[in-house]
């Protein structure tokens, strides 16, 4: 990649975190401000990402280099699958341990007794992270 693309894409990365910033705060203080700021945040960043993404695996290459890139390509495709089977397990976790927890906790304040009851769902809901990890680590040992 050359200096000017590197640059580029960095400059668009910093406007993809600045424009939600300022719609944030430009906004009214109520809950739609929120959901705009996210909804622009994510919608530059993926574009960001896309567009990254594109400029990084694909290129010109010659026939002595073709194997030698190609490689680097399934390298990073498989850089890329362990990273999304992790984020996106965490992600998926975080959002059942933030429903099982609030139930959780709202059970044991009303009845003491069932704290392991309610820790085991908890510690389910936790587990679907660590199958994201072990799976990208599997990834990670075939590269």
């Amino acid at each position: 990649m050359t200096l000017l693309t590197k640059i580029t894409l960095s400059i668009a990365l910093l406007i993809s975190i600045a424009i939600p910033f300022g719609v944030f705060a430009a906004g009214e203080k109520n809950r739609k401000r929120y959901k705009t700021a996210l909804a622009a945040n994510a919608f530059l960043f993926i574009g960001t990402l896309a567009v990254t993404a594109g400029l990084i695996f694909t290129g010109n290459a010659s026939a002595a280099e073709a194997t030698q890139t190609a490689a680097q390509g399934a390298a990073g495709w498989g850089y890329l699958a362990a990273a999304l089977s992790t984020g996106m397990s965490c992600i998926g976790g975080g959002i059942a341990v933030s429903a099982a927890a609030s139930a959780a906790l709202g059970a044991i304040s009303e009845d003491g007794s069932i704290l392991g009851k309610s820790l085991i769902f908890v510690g389910l809901a936790e587990g679907v992270c660590l199958y994201g990890l072990i799976i990208s680590f599997m990834i990670l040992g075939k590269l």
